[in-house]
């Protein structure tokens, strides 16, 4: 299952997102996983907590993010949840890629697995294909 935290730059994701972290990490009976680009979350999460910082895997594109996602699925299969903040600012902003690819990792998370983004655009901005993911 995809979610999405949308909105323009300074609208509060980030908070919302680290408190949807904290609150996945206090119910989960597997596995929560956050990524990010650089080390911003690093003081404000958990410890119990996966911290990923993508910039250490060298992805750059809406294909490799999917790849990637589904290989954390395929290597740990009591993966609860996993968070992504600022996923424009790691795979670029084509929205119609970003729908693509929103759609490749919700077939692969299914269910029992919820993948959280945070995008910074303005709601109105967003495709169709995005805007039903929103939380």
């Amino acid at each position: 299952m995809v979610k999405l935290i949308a909105g323009k730059k300074g609208a509060g994701k980030t908070k919302l997102l680290i408190e949807a972290i904290h609150s996945a990490e206090q119910a989960s009976k597997g596995n929560v996983v956050a990524i990010q680009l650089g080390s911003s979350l690093n003081i404000d999460i958990y410890h119990k907590v996966r911290l990923i910082n993508i910039e250490d895997y060298k992805i750059a594109n809406y294909d490799e993010m999917a790849g990637f996602v589904s290989g954390l699925l395929a290597s740990n299969y009591d993966c609860t949840d996993i968070f992504v903040d600022g996923i424009l600012r790691i795979v670029g902003r084509d929205l119609d890629k970003v729908g693509e690819m929103f759609d490749k990792i919700a077939t692969v998370s299914g269910e029992n697995t919820t993948v959280t983004f945070t995008i910074s655009a303005d709601v109105d901005d967003l495709t169709e294909n995005i805007k039903k993911y929103l939380k």
